[in-house]
């Protein structure tokens, strides 16, 4: 599934832009998933805006300081296409295409009978379900214009994109390799950042839908200090009450995500069965408890046992959609 925009290689390293953060691991083994290093560096607010480059000669110059920091030049990469560009999507389409065909058939179709909220996409397909007369696919698609953006990027700076990926399934892929993954659950991933949330449902490993939305960010409002580490640590120093309305609001929109996929998806027929909650914001321990309090399903954070260290020690909270990356084709 995802972007298969390039080809598959090994010892890549694993690069996540956000509209706050550039971050990297590279892996050094994948069963128990260990990473050989890793960093990150916070980003100023405008240079990245809702996924998409807003200061691109800011950004180039900043990754440039990463790249020479974190001695990965002329490397491979793989790098995780925003939550704000990335459509997913269930599809039907006609039960005599065959897979050579598939790709064709839904380019043609894509602005006519399959419509997107954006023109020229990239896109690729996960296939469902079948009956004599239609297939089902989840489609997953994002404007090539803002993917190719960041692929550009990389390469201006000697960096070789090799392959692309969507950041549900890099957590998905690190939750199943750390042994809790159930083809029968049906599983609602968190993911609870500094500036961004995303909120994705699974049934099995297959991600059904997917709604990410940005959070109200002041900088004047924060304190962003780097630990002994080298890890990145925020500090709320605003209203506390401003806080508790951005928690509202995250929960109001998971109520509301959980009512379409019991009634607009599955006619009632199945319910959440586990909450993933991962994410880099200092108050998503708070967040955890007021969802065990308000939901009946429990309510997981997904982390790495400390005693799985690199060289630079257990790969922090901050890290694992990085890690998660970096076990996309591994072998």
């Amino acid at each position: 599934m995802a972007f298969s925009l390039f080809s598959s290689k090994n010892r890549i390293i694993n690069l996540v832009l956000n509209d706050h953060s550039i971050r990297f691991v590279e892996l050094k083994q994948m069963n128990p998933p260990t990473a050989q290093k890793w960093g990150e560096r916070f980003l100023p607010p405008g240079i990245i805006c809702d996924g998409k480059i807003a200061d691109m000669d800011s950004l180039v110059n900043i990754l440039d300081e990463c790249i020479d920091e974190w001695k990965i030049q002329r490397r491979q990469i793989r790098f995780v296409v925003p939550d704000q560009l990335v459509i997913i999507r269930k599809v039907s389409v006609p039960a005599e295409i065959q897979e050579d065909e598939m790709k064709g058939y839904l380019y043609l179709e894509l602005g006519s009978s399959i419509h997107l909220p954006f023109e020229e996409p990239i896109f690729d397909y996960y296939p469902l379900s079948q009956n004599e007369k239609t297939k089902d696919l989840l489609l997953f698609a994002a404007p090539e214009q803002y993917v190719m953006e960041y692929a550009d990027l990389f390469s201006s700076l000697k960096l070789t994109p090799v392959a692309a990926d969507i950041s549900p399934l890099a957590l998905y892929r690190l939750y199943h390799q750390l042994g809790h993954g159930n083809e029968n659950e049906n599983l609602l991933t968190i993911q609870f950042d500094l500036t961004s949330v995303n909120l994705c449902i699974f049934e099995g490993a297959v991600p059904i839908v997917m709604r990410p939305f940005a959070l109200p960010f002041n900088l004047d409002h924060w304190e962003i200090r780097y630990d002994n580490m080298g890890t990145m640590d925020f500090k709320y120093t605003g209203e506390a009450n401003e806080l508790v309305i951005q928690f509202e609001d995250i929960l109001k929109e998971l109520s509301k995500l959980l009512d379409f996929y019991r009634y607009a998806l599955n006619n009632e027929k199945h319910d959440i069965s586990k909450f993933l909650l991962v994410g880099d914001h200092p108050m998503i321990q708070a967040v955890t408890e007021e969802m065990k309090e308000r939901f009946e399903a429990p309510v997981e954070r997904l982390l790495v046992d400390s005693t799985n260290k690199g060289k630079t020690g257990s790969v922090p909270a901050n890290l694992l959609l990085s890690l998660g990356l970096a076990l996309k084709e591994v072998n």
